[in-house]
This record gives C-alpha cells, sequence and structure tokens, in this order.
C-alpha cells in the first residue's frame, strides 16, 4: 500500500550558483552517504537534493527536529540509488508504518528531478 508519493524539481544551474555562493551550503545539505564521490557533478548533487525534497513530501511534510542529513542518498555507478533515513525523518516513516521505499533521479536540460514512493505494509 502506498503511503506517500513525494516529487522534486531543482533548476541545475541554481543550485550550483548557491553552493558556490555559499560554501558550506554542500556540507550542510550533504552527508557521507550523499557524497560518497567528491568529483560529483552539479546535476547529481541538484538531483540527490530534489530526493531529500521528495522524500520529505512522500512523508508528509514539516518533521520535527529534521537535519538535511536525516536523508542521504546511497547507490555506486551502475546500481539504482537509495534512500537512507535517520533522526527524525526515520521517526516519522516508523510512525506512517513505512517499510520500504522506492526512489528515481534523473537530470536533463539543466534541471534534476526525484521522485520518492513511500510502501506500508497493507
Amino acid at each position: 500500500m502506498v503511503v506517500g508519493v513525494g516529487v522534486d524539481i531543482v533548476d541545475v544551474a541554481r543550485f550550483e550558483r548557491a553552493l558556490l555562493r555559499t560554501p558550506r551550503l554542500r556540507q550542510r545539505l550533504f552527508g557521507p552517504s550523499d557524497l560518497r564521490d567528491e568529483a560529483m557533478s552539479a546535476s547529481s548533487l541538484a538531483a540527490r537534493f530534489a530526493a531529500k525534497e521528495a522524500a520529505l513530501k512522500a512523508l508528509g511534510g514539516h518533521i520535527e527536529s529534521f537535519s538535511w542529513h536525516d536523508i542521504q542518498v546511497e547507490g555506486a555507478v551502475g546500481e539504482p540509488p537509495r534512500l537512507v533515513l535517520s533522526g527524525g525523518t526515520s521517526q516519522r516513516a516508523l510512525e506512517r508504518d513505512v517499510v520500504s521505499h522506492h526512489l528515481s533521479l534523473s537530470h536533463d536540460a539543466g534541471m534534476a528531478i526525484a521522485f520518492v514512493v513511500m510502501e506500508g505494509a497493507s
């Protein structure tokens, strides 16, 4: 049973300008799983940020005591990306009886998009 669905789209150039303008933003938004590849392109980072926003939407929106590091994206080249939830997002997933989730990322023509589906047991 689908518990929640979320989608988000990010303008890659705008996101890249924000990262350049605010050097600490990269560390504030992305955790170790997100940044396994230090040479990750702006398009890939924008898609991972979109995944965080889409996951928040799929979990129902505002979460108390939330950190951007509570949602990370893992996945080696050639493997599908996976969400890793912790902290407030993990607690919200438990509250909503989420047992699995699905993530799709894409970027093209200067835009990055993420789609998240949260599933429950029933």
